[in-house]
């Protein structure tokens, strides 16, 4: 069995300190790779490029690829309310490496980022991401974005804005959908098992969790239908 690697870290804390709009923000980063061979994937690299690169060298890790759960700027780098986030652009400058997105989605990270068609890979959900023996799987997760994903690696899910400890992403801003987000919610994420452990996007609630506690303690996992759903999301 391959030694798998992850490390949560949260902005503001454990990279990029002093950065009050990645403190305010609370976005996680996530490293997820293979401990035997020292190589990993970074996931919605944002806020500060060459301290996360640091923090993986400091773990004698190897980034050798980018994995984006969907295009806004806090996750992938781009401007935002007015400032700018540094993200994918400055890691393809410091550390060359493909980016790996929902085909969906592909086209919002080249707008916000400025990348090239080349320096991204587009996926179909199932899709694995292999870095040595860990796999890491796409599935897509429309709702927040028309082409989020949560990437799953043995028992952890790696969820973005789809699910947090307490609530969910956002479904009014371009590209959200309440039907696609409900869909998500309780048919797509439905047959996780409750052993599986939750890492969201931002540190709304709570690090993680099983997904046995997020379903019992996290109210939008507990509207009867699509109906009750679309009033509570406006």
């Amino acid at each position: 069995m391959p030694s798998l690697y992850i490390r949560q870290l949260l902005a503001g804390r454990d990279f990029a300190p002093g950065n009050k709009v990645a403190e305010g923000m609370a976005n996680f980063v996530y490293l997820v790779g293979d401990r035997d061979i020292g190589e990993c994937l970074v996931v919605d690299p944002a806020w500060d490029i060459p301290d996360l690169l640091r923090v993986a060298a400091a773990d004698d890790m190897k980034i050798v690829g980018a994995l984006a759960t969907h295009y806004h700027p806090d996750h992938v780098g781009g401007t935002m309310f007015g400032f700018t986030v540094e993200g994918l652009p400055t890691l393809m400058e410091l550390n060359p490496c493909k980016v790996h997105v929902h085909r969906a989605e592909a086209d919002g990270v080249r707008q916000v980022t400025g990348l090239s068609k080349s320096d991204i890979e587009g996926h179909d959900s199932g899709d694995r991401v292999r870095v040595g023996e860990v796999e890491v799987e796409l599935l897509h997760t429309p709702g927040h974005t028309p082409g989020s994903c949560c990437f799953r690696v043995g028992e952890a899910l790696l969820a973005g804005d789809t699910l947090f400890l307490q609530g969910c992403g956002r479904v009014d801003l371009p590209g959200g959908d309440p039907d696609e987000m409900y869909r998500t919610l309780t048919q797509r994420l439905s047959s996780l098992p409750p052993e599986t452990m939750l890492f969201p996007g931002h540190a709304y609630g709570g690090e993680s969790a099983t997904m046995e506690v997020v379903r019992r303690t996290n109210h939008y996992l507990q509207v009867p239908s699509l109906e009750d759903w679309r009033r509570l999301m406006g």
